[in-house]
């Protein structure tokens, strides 16, 4: 069977990845992961245990201890809370991982987020994860996560208009949220993905 080396080599390989993006999604160095393709050094159990939960993969399998290593699909980070209410801070540390198939992650760089708040009922309630593909356009009625002044995010229902953009709440309890063209440049007003996938969580 495979050692350590070979089978990190060719996850690495099978995701498309250059040492560089996987060291950066990893928090090491480009010439760590150099060395652990070559066999001239190991990583210590936490980093395995990282390496393993990246690529959702087992650690036997990882070790080189099974003998298939196919993923059913990759761990994504839930990075912090959307609103879906009045917009909050955004916070960038992982809460929580979400597996999305390698065929959809093969589309695209995509981060999970959790709901907060009820303005997006009855599609979407407090608690639930959304699976955001991130971008910076979206079509007119989308879902999108959009961020308010650099960071604060929230999901709502996008309507461009002539003057501006509409975000638009499910929840008829709650006033849809309009920005000029001059709000957008000047707060500014940024799409940072498309929701393409709801989980809810019980």
């Amino acid at each position: 069977m495979p050692e350590f080396n070979t089978v990190f080599k060719n996850l690495r390989r099978d995701h498309d990845m250059t040492q560089k993006e996987l060291g950066q999604k990893l928090g090491l160095a480009t010439s760590t992961i150099g060395m652990y393709e070559r066999g001239e050094r190991e990583p210590d159990f936490e980093t395995l245990e990282k390496i393993a939960n990246f690529f959702c993969v087992s650690m036997n399998a990882l070790l080189g201890k099974e003998d298939s290593v196919k993923p059913a699909g990759k761990k994504i980070p839930v990075l912090g809370k959307v609103a879906a209410g009045i917009p909050i801070t955004a916070v960038e540390n992982i809460l929580d991982y979400e597996e999305i198939s390698t065929e959809m992650a093969s589309s695209g760089d995509y981060v999970a987020l959790k709901i907060v708040g009820s303005s997006m009922e009855p599609r979407m309630y407090e608690g639930d994860v959304v699976i955001v593909r991130v971008q910076d356009t979206v079509e007119h009625g989308e879902v999108a996560v959009v961020m308010v002044d650099g960071s604060e995010a929230t999901v709502k229902k996008i309507q461009f208009q002539k003057n501006g953009i509409l975000l638009q709440p499910f929840n008829p309890s709650y006033e849809p949220l309009f920005y000029s063209n001059s709000d957008i440049e000047n707060i500014p007003v940024r799409i940072f993905g498309k929701v393409v996938e709801c989980r809810q969580k019980y």
